[in-house]
């Protein structure tokens, strides 16, 4: 079938739209008056505009009704109210033509907001900090979503427009240019993308046909219709939109936003059709197009391949390991925390398997939990310290500092799964990153203040906090690159450098092979023999130091941390500690 929206060819520009209810389309063009569109069946209609090109404003008129933006518009320069404008997305003059993909298990991902990670606040300002990140030891960029969303300041989540890139951090081209830099230094780039709702604002899906479904509901809007009447259709636009992503924007991976609020009971789950639609691009490009599954729900069908009953998904966030890690540091119990009491233990099972809840009772669901995933291999797995969610979705926006942020890289970068690191946690970034937006109507933006204060109920957190549609709270997350050279801060920065080297010479692509993991007391240890070495790593959660005792005693060489002394290593409080040494 034909491409959705407008699409420059043949001298003019071709318009798909699907609108299955309406009796009569229009084509309304800037500047040139109504064009009438003709059925294509299926509920589509199509208008051909000889010697239209790029830079002409449309909308679309159903009915008679109201000229609205185009849902699969690309480019929304006036905002989700206004106008769509027509764009050659393969127009673009790339340069990664030697780029050839990362392998997953070599992904050390950064997480960025593009609004707040620099000056700029731009793609531009995010391509200027390239070498900064190429330094720092990254091989994957992750980008909290761009889509098109109200205003100029937003997490992302509220995006609009799936397919029309956010003006106010450089559109499309913006885009483009930002991955064929990082592609040209070496960097893959991961893109949040949100396809289990639609932000209120600016939101028109509804207005062409029933996208949505009242079957469902989500916390965060209405639920999408994957599996009801014309959900087909529904589907197919969001297929194209992954394949948009890899062919035009040559995007190397999508994590996919809370698919937990994805709802299907139809036979072919649709995330197995979001697979097939990155399958397609990925052939088509030659190069590996991955798709990754952010969820609460600890289902091990998203990444077991469709033979064995899954749906065939790359990778998964791994909540639980976040859970554990911050209840053994911070020693937090309310909310979603209660159900991970003796995080040690956890923190143990999370290391061996996956998922630390694997079918038993969960005290936070009042219900068993989860499904084992000690099949799955460690690559297909996620695993984090701090991200936009666990740091943003606090109050006040604070995050881990100091020792304990080192000792939780030291757990997440030197242990066996995919690490993700948010910006700023590697030269411990003090400012807060708070929740924000910029919608236009005062109710909405109650309606958000008052829904986030619900979601605060279940934990002991202040009553009071930033105005999500304060522009304070936005510049207050904006990050201070200039702290990277500060006393303190430039020494943190170094202790991540190494864990990052120590990473890819040490971990690389092993994941669990060769990996076994104990407790002593307030000790993790992580020990992987491979390759005529054995490797030693010691995580002092205590508050107190502590002793670990190393067997055999002679032959370990300290690669972090203090030298082992007499067959033994003292670790202060919150401190880790890489040993290696030769195996006969």
């Amino acid at each position: 079938m034909v491409e959705l929206g407008a699409v420059p060819r043949g001298g003019g520009v071709r318009f798909v739209l699907w609108a299955p209810g309406a009796r009569r389309v229009a084509l309304q063009l800037e500047g040139r008056g109504r064009v009438p569109m003709s059925p294509l069946g299926e509920g589509y209609w199509e208008a051909f505009v000889p010697g239209a090109a790029e830079g002409l404003r449309y909308m679309f008129v159903l009915d008679d009704g109201p000229a609205r933006p185009d849902p699969a518009s690309r480019y929304q320069p006036q905002g989700v109210h206004g106008p769509s404008e027509v764009l050659d997305l393969t127009a673009y003059p790339w340069a990664d033509h030697d780029w050839k993909g990362l392998p997953l298990e070599e992904f050390i991902v950064y997480e960025l907001h593009v609004g707040t990670f620099s000056p700029e606040g731009t793609f531009e300002g995010v391509l200027r900090q390239l070498p900064y990140l190429r330094e720092l030891g990254i091989t994957a960029v992750e980008l909290m979503p761009v889509g098109q969303f109200p205003g100029v300041r937003n997490w992302g989540y509220d995006v609009a427009y799936p397919f029309a890139v956010q003006a106010s951090y450089g559109g499309p081209r913006g885009l483009q240019r930002l991955v064929d830099a990082c592609h040209r230094a070496g960097l893959a780039v991961v893109l949040d993308v949100v396809y289990n709702h639609l932000g209120p604002e600016g939101n028109y899906l509804g207005h062409y046909g029933p996208y949505f479904t009242d079957a469902y509901r989500t916390p965060w809007g209405p639920a999408i219709n994957y599996d009801g009447p014309d959900s087909d259709h529904v589907r197919r636009y969001f297929m194209e939109n992954i394949m948009q992503w890899h062919l035009y924007f040559h995007i190397d991976a999508l994590r996919l936003d809370a698919v937990h609020g994805i709802f299907d009971h139809s036979a072919r789950h649709v995330l197995q059709d979001f697979k097939e639609a990155a399958r397609k691009a990925s052939e088509a490009t030659g190069r590996p197009f991955y798709v990754i599954a952010e969820s609460d729900q600890n289902d091990p069908r998203l990444i077991r391949p469709p033979e064995l009953g899954g749906y065939g998904l790359d990778a998964c966030w791994l909540d639980d390991f976040h859970h554990a890690l911050h209840v053994a540091l911070t020693g937090q119990r309310d909310g979603y925390y209660q159900d991970f009491d003796e995080p040690l233990q956890k923190l143990l099972k999370a290391y061996r398997e996956g998922f630390i809840y694997s079918g038993q009772y969960s005290r936070f669901r009042r219900r068993r939990h989860g499904a084992s995933s000690s099949d799955r291999p460690a690559e297909q797995f996620v695993v984090f310290a701090q991200n936009h969610d666990q740091v943003g979705n606090r109050p006040l926006g604070d995050r881990l500092r100091g020792r304990a942020l080192r000792l939780a890289a030291a757990a997440v970068l030197l242990g066996p799964y995919i690490p993700l690191l948010f910006m700023g946690e590697e030269y411990d970034e003090p400012a807060p990153f708070l929740y924000f937006v910029d919608h236009s109507d005062p109710a909405l933006l109650q309606a958000v203040k008052e829904g986030r204060r619900r979601e605060f109920e279940g934990f002991r957190w202040p009553e009071d906090f930033p105005e999500p549609g304060a522009q304070e709270s936005f510049l207050q997350s904006r990050l201070n690159l200039a702290l990277r050279e500060a006393p303190g801060h430039r020494e943190h920065l170094e202790f991540y450098k190494r864990l990052i080297r120590l990473r890819k010479e040490l971990v690389g692509r092993a994941g669990r092979q060769g990996l076994s993991v104990r407790r002593e007391g307030g000790l993790i240890i992580l020990v992987r023999r491979a390759q005529g070495e054995e490797v030693l790593l010691g995580l002092n959660f205590a508050p107190e130091e502590a002793e670990l005792g190393l067997r055999p005693p002679q032959g370990w060489q300290a690669l972090l941390g203090p030298e082992p002394r007499a067959g033994g290593l003292k670790l202060g409080p919150q401190e880790a500690a890489l040993l290696r040494r030769r195996l006969p």
